[in-house]
């Protein structure tokens, strides 16, 4: 039973991953954000509801796995209303603790060290993922803020390549005379955008 949620909670992540990367890219009205916003508090109750049946632990991971999937149903939904690498970073936050709360609840299925260990195993693991999470944040920016940078140089290399060959261009004018030379510098000027 455990590993069939297990897989379905797998199977909803990942189709709340397809769709938010799906649709990621494409602007959302209101009225989208408050329907998809209704369905997720919508999906929430029936999950929670479905945990009523279980006693015990079993209660405890079940409601750990509803609230987890709201929080990243969430922190997707405002990802795809304003994208942005801030709301990217909280999806992969949102998903960090969701597997974390998961994760420590199952660990109360254990006694001493074996759940200490999972205990610090299922920290171990949000720890990375929340770091990873910042590192991709972090990488995105400076990827971008390079990229301009580049883009930039580009523009002012070209510049002043333009600037260099223009004025060799004007110098060859100098040894003709009079309208030649008029010529040579006006074709000099549109060649060269001057």
């Amino acid at each position: 039973m455990a590993i069939l949620r297990t897989i379905g909670i797998a199977a909803s992540t990942l189709t709340l991953g397809l769709a938010f990367a799906a649709s990621s890219e494409a602007a959302m009205s209101k009225d989208e954000y408050k329907a998809d916003k209704d369905r997720i508090a919508a999906d929430y109750k029936s999950a929670k509801a479905g945990c009523g049946n279980q006693a015990g632990n079993a209660r405890d991971i079940c409601m750990a796995e509803a609230k987890g999937r709201d929080k990243v149903a969430k922190a997707e939904l405002e990802a795809r209303y304003k994208p942005s690498e801030k709301h990217r970073y909280d999806v992969n936050v949102a998903k960090a603790e969701a597997d974390y709360a998961v994760a420590k609840e199952k660990c109360d299925d254990k006694a001493g060290n074996d759940k200490n260990v999972c205990q610090k195993e299922a920290k171990a693991a949000e720890t990375r993922a929340k770091a990873d999470a910042k590192v991709n944040m972090k990488t995105a920016s400076a990827d971008r803020n390079a990229a301009e940078k580049s883009s930039d140089a580009r523009k002012d290399a070209a510049e002043d390549k333009r600037d260099a060959d223009y004025a060799a261009a004007k110098a060859k004018c100098d040894r003709l005379a009079s309208d030649a030379k008029d010529r040579c510098v006006t074709d000099a000027k549109a060649r060269y955008g001057k």
